[in-house]
């Protein structure tokens, strides 16, 4: 009996022993022999749950009457279902008889410890997909870390479809003959720029400046002393001659939108900067009205004043910066009939910008056509030269070589080089080595080896087996979890000399690339998804009701939460801290809109919240924003966010056909938010979830639509922001509500890991899986939740490192 494996992946010793005293014993191998506690278990049940769940109604399809809850593992999935629904103190349903919490507490440890045993005698790792199709983050990433390029392949390829929460979920990654296609397509684009061979055609890059962006002050990345404007970093594919063309933005009066450039009574410059030095200023010169004469009905061409502000510059290979702003004048305003919005507007209602500002930069060339001698991508590629005529297959073998083992994330074979090699021919006998090394790697960039990560049953193990993954199978996951990218050389030289399943070995590496910077990817990736961050930059309040939102604050939103998730993950803080920091990041433009004074500069920098109920992740306006409508606040989609984020107990899907909720009474009488909800929760078929959800959802009624504080509704009546959970735990308001969640801490860590484990492995969790959750959380709590220690708990873990074979 080997139970060395099991040790390894961090299954208790205790488990260990109580299989091997069973299996010693001869007795049937489940959990401890307690007839006591089973038997108690049991009594709970009968008194408090069996009323409803029986054969006889099968309320939610669940009947516990029969069911022996002395052996969960007979029914892992229906046990783990009421494990959570105990664990969510969403059962028994409010106005029923409920035990006491040391009653609720056994019943619930009985039912785990029992899963937990059974789980440990016969893991059940679950099976991911034998094939698992790079994502558009992963692919963007892996050419980062591959070729040294950065491209943005957002115009190359579409966006990935989504479950269980995530973009990165085998089950639904799948490839069509259109999406191949795009595939192709793209690694045209990329080899040619890994390589620095010019485009059959000048490349026409326009780079927008979003319309309700403020630029009256400075832009982060673009010197002291300028605002507004834009800073683009853009890979220029070969040495040669480029256009840089800018373009003013147009006049918007009340007859809406023209082509004519504002008048300003004084003179602005513009600079246009390369890797920050100036290499051309444009001058706008100013122009006052004739007495007496409204602007929109003077008539004199300005369409054209900006038509030659076009540079024409040599630039080098490989990636820059092209800045351009406004040098800055005096913030001094002169005083005028309409009071100012933070939000410019240019359109049908008129244009209340006081100085000019920045529409479009264009890229336009090679021009003069050139080749690339230098580049971080060519540096990356190109590890020889060829020397004499002889050497040119050998190099390019190398070349290949090295490039398809870091590419297939695993050492390679004749048969993988051979094809690679078969392209490179080609292309050398049509345009030289260059072009060879471009076309083979055209070729690895479409290889399924390369697009897809494979994983394979070994075919010594038989059907519906658990076995542990391979040591490069496994280095994938890791990289893949950690950085959505492929292992670097570290991780694979562990991974080639088979020790990755040494614990020291993999903890080490663990926290060598959680300290690297491409762990932020967790932000980017995991975070983005899992708190709507990807939803930001599609917030559209109606202006009716928020004028001075713009596209500054809905930068801000995001950033804000990102720098804040970052610190946690960088500086490897407690996991809690999600919901109980006293500190955030913000720049003037967001401590403005939350209230704070004396916060200057469009740069973030970190802050301590003294408020306590903006304090953690729910007095985000990121999350408060994306989960409101563009009128108003929505308690049931916060209510929904938090069961489903924070406690891990999502309602059920909404009936179809739901009114929309009235705003009044019979009486014309406007209601205020909390009685709106009541008309859902008059209705029978809706009372059930609604009871859950708006509670939680009322407590963040202190923020409206767009995150800021407030003590009265729309019609200047007190909010009342109390409510109570399901497990009947009372709050009022966000630092109330923060308290009954931390209250029971595990209920949140157990959520975070779900959410955590499913992004790591690919796939939606099953009951299976839950032991591991649970032992991830219990062990987590020795370093009082510590991030790293969460991570390395999935990453030694039964499902992450053991897959189950085909059946």
């Amino acid at each position: 009996m080997a139970f060395g494996p099991l040790r390894q992946l961090g299954v208790p010793l205790a488990a260990i022993a109580l299989v091997l005293g069973a299996r010693l014993s001869g007795a049937s191998v489940g959990a401890p022999d307690t007839p006591a506690q089973a038997q108690s278990a049991r009594a709970t049940l009968d008194r408090y749950c069996v009323s409803c769940h029986n054969q006889q109604r099968k309320t939610a399809s669940l009947a516990l009457d029969t069911l022996d809850v002395a052996k969960t593992s007979s029914a892992t999935a229906t046990w783990e279902k009421v494990v959570r629904k105990l664990r969510g103190g969403s059962m028994p349903p409010s106005g029923l008889p409920r035990p006491d919490r040391a009653t609720y507490d056994s019943l619930i440890g009985w039912l785990e410890s029992d899963l937990d045993a059974a789980a440990a005698a016969r893991p059940d790792p679950g099976r991911t997909e034998p094939f698992h199709r790079l994502n558009r983050t992963e692919y963007r990433n892996v050419i980062r870390d591959l070729l040294a390029l950065d491209v943005d392949v957002s115009a190359l390829l579409p966006s990935d479809d989504a479950s269980y929460g995530f973009d990165n979920m085998a089950g639904v990654l799948k490839m069509s003959p259109t999406l191949l296609e795009r595939y192709l397509a793209a690694a045209q684009r990329v080899s040619r720029l890994a390589v620095g061979s010019p485009p059959s055609m000048p490349n026409v890059d326009t780079f927008r400046v979003p319309e309700d962006l403020p630029q009256d002050e400075r832009i982060d990345g673009l010197p002291f002393g300028t605002r507004g404007g834009t800073l683009v970093r853009h890979t220029f594919p070969v040495d040669a001659t480029y256009d840089i063309r800018v373009r003013l933005s147009r006049l918007g009066l009340s007859g809406g939108a023209t082509e004519d450039i504002p008048r300003f009574a004084e003179s602005h410059d513009l600079d246009v900067m390369l890797d920050g030095v100036r290499i051309k200023t444009f001058t706008l010169a100013g122009e006052t009205l004739p007495a007496g004469v409204r602007q929109d009905a003077y008539q004199q061409n300005r369409i054209t004043l900006d038509a030659d502000w076009n540079v024409r510059l040599r630039v080098t290979a490989g990636p820059h910066e092209v800045g351009v702003a406004f040098v800055k004048k005096s913030s001094a305003l002169n005083e005028t009939v309409r009071l100012p919005f933070l939000r410019p507007y240019a359109g049908a209602g008129g244009d209340t910008r006081y100085q000019p500002y920045l529409s479009r930069v264009t890229v336009t060339g090679p021009i003069e056509t050139g080749a690339a001698v230098d580049t971080p991508s060519r540096r990356a590629v190109f590890v020889c030269r060829p020397r004499r005529p002889h050497d040119t297959d050998p190099c390019a073998r190398r070349i290949l070589s090295s490039l398809a083992r870091r590419a297939y994330r695993r050492p390679t074979t004749e048969e993988d080089v051979a094809p690679l090699m078969e392209f490179f021919r080609r292309g050398h006998a049509a345009g030289g080595f260059d072009i060879g090394i471009e076309q083979a790697l055209g070729r690895l960039l479409i290889s399924p080896h390369f697009l897809y990560r494979v994983e394979r049953d070994p075919s010594r193990v038989p059907p519906a087996t658990p076995y542990r993954i391979s040591e490069l199978e496994l280095a994938s996951r890791l990289s893949f979890f950690l950085w959505s990218s492929l292992p670097d050389e570290a991780l694979m030289a562990a991974a080639t000399a088979n020790r990755l399943h040494e614990p020291a070995v993999l903890e080490a590496l663990v926290k060598r690339m959680l300290a690297d910077p491409k762990s932020e990817a967790l932000v980017q990736n995991f975070a983005s998804q899992w708190l709507y961050l990807r939803n930001v930059p599609t917030l559209s309040p109606d202006l009716d009701v928020y004028p001075d939102f713009d596209e500054s604050l809905r930068q801000a939103f995001g950033r804000e939460t990102e720098l804040f998730v970052g610190s946690i993950v960088r500086e490897d803080r407690r996991v809690l801290e999600l919901l109980t920091a006293d500190y955030t990041f913000v720049n003037e433009r967001l401590a403005r809109h939350y209230g704070w004074p004396n916060i200057k500069g469009s740069h973030f920098r970190r802050v301590n919240v003294e408020d306590p109920g903006r304090r953690g992740l729910l007095g985000h306006g990121s999350l408060l924003a994306v989960t409101a409508y563009p009128h108003r606040t929505s308690p049931v989609l916060r209510g929904k966010w938090i069961l489903e984020n924070l406690l891990g107990t999502p309602p059920p899907p909404p009936p179809p056909n739901v009114p929309d909720l009235k705003d009044r009474n019979a009486e014309g009488k406007v209601l205020t938010m909390r009685d709106r909800m009541g008309q859902h929760r008059a209705n029978p078929v809706c009372a059930s979830c609604h009871a859950q959800m708006d509670p939680p959802g009322f407590s963040l009624e202190t923020f409206d639509a767009i995150g800021r504080a407030r003590r009265v509704d729309e019609q200047f009546v007190p909010i009342d922001a109390s409510g109570v959970l399901p497990d009947g735990s009372k709050f009022d308001g966000p630092n109330g509500l923060r308290e009954a969640l931390l209250a029971q801490p595990e209920r949140v860590i157990t959520t975070f890991t779900e959410k955590l484990l499913t992004y790591a492995l690919g796939r939606g969790l099953e009951s299976t899986d839950m032991p591991a959750v649970r032992r991830i959380s219990r062990e987590s709590a020795v370093s009082d939740y510590r991030f790293s220690t969460i991570v390395l708990g999935i990453v030694n873990s039964v499902p992450f490192q053991m897959r189950r074979a085909a059946e």
